[in-house]
């Protein structure tokens, strides 16, 4: 993936990042290492040492942790221009998640030296980098909060209308959205089990709302999957 300016215009899109001038943003890319990952790939496990974060460049991405009784529990799914792994860059503890590809993807590598030196020099990016972090806890207690209160078709349909959403924020069209996820990765997602996501599943196929096929689900007018949830 060679740097032509496109590393650098990534790097402005994230919002820890938009205030740095163009100089500035050259300077990070030139230290930022490409890496791309197939859909199912594993970029790094909950209890990995770890000395590197990464932006998304292309793809999407699900952080999750694994739950005392085996399941993996879904805490934030990043898509393009957003960041993830910076934890590790602080407290030299081990990774506190598994981050995983949900579809081939491509990311930007930042060393925790090249960032400590950025945050050195502009003090303000370690405050804007707070504040995302904080926004992404807000974000990961109110789905585990829909996630006990909800029920099963509440979670299924709440995990396939943010799919549809963000599907749509990179210009899919409002109807026949289509998503490439398993029944699996969407039950993980919904932080629930595969049989009882499939029955789910299942049965918004016989009400034609959904269309199933091998690792992937249309769904023909995401609006109507808001009737399932409460």
């Amino acid at each position: 993936m060679p740097n032509d300016g496109g590393n650098a215009r990534l790097l402005g899109q994230v919002s820890i990042f938009s205030e740095l001038t163009e100089r500035e943003l050259e300077e990070l890319s030139q230290v930022a290492v490409p890496r791309s990952y197939e859909r199912g790939q594993v970029v790094f496990r909950e209890g990995d040492e770890g000395d590197t974060c990464y932006v998304v460049r292309d793809g999407s991405v699900g952080i999750s942790r694994r739950h005392p009784d085996g399941r993996s529990i879904t805490l934030a799914e990043l898509r393009g221009g957003e960041m993830f792994g910076e934890l590790a860059l602080f407290d030299g503890e081990v990774r506190s998640a598994t981050v995983e590809a949900l579809e081939d993807s491509s990311a930007l590598a930042l060393l925790s030296g090249d960032v400590q030196r950025l945050l050195r020099d502009h003090p303000e990016i370690a405050v804007k980098m707070l504040a995302a972090l904080a926004n992404r806890l807000r974000a990961a207690n109110e789905r585990l909060s829909q996630q006990s209160f909800q029920t099963v078709p509440g979670r299924v349909a709440s995990a396939l209308l943010g799919q549809a959403r963000a599907r749509q924020a990179e210009g899919a069209a409002d109807q026949e959205v289509l998503i490439e996820a398993t029944q699996a990765e969407i039950a993980n997602l919904a932080g629930t089990s595969r049989e009882s996501a499939s029955r789910f599943l299942a049965e918004l196929e016989r009400e034609g709302l959904v269309t199933l096929r091998r690792g992937k689900v249309t769904i023909h007018d995401p609006p109507t999957l808001s009737n399932y949830i409460h």
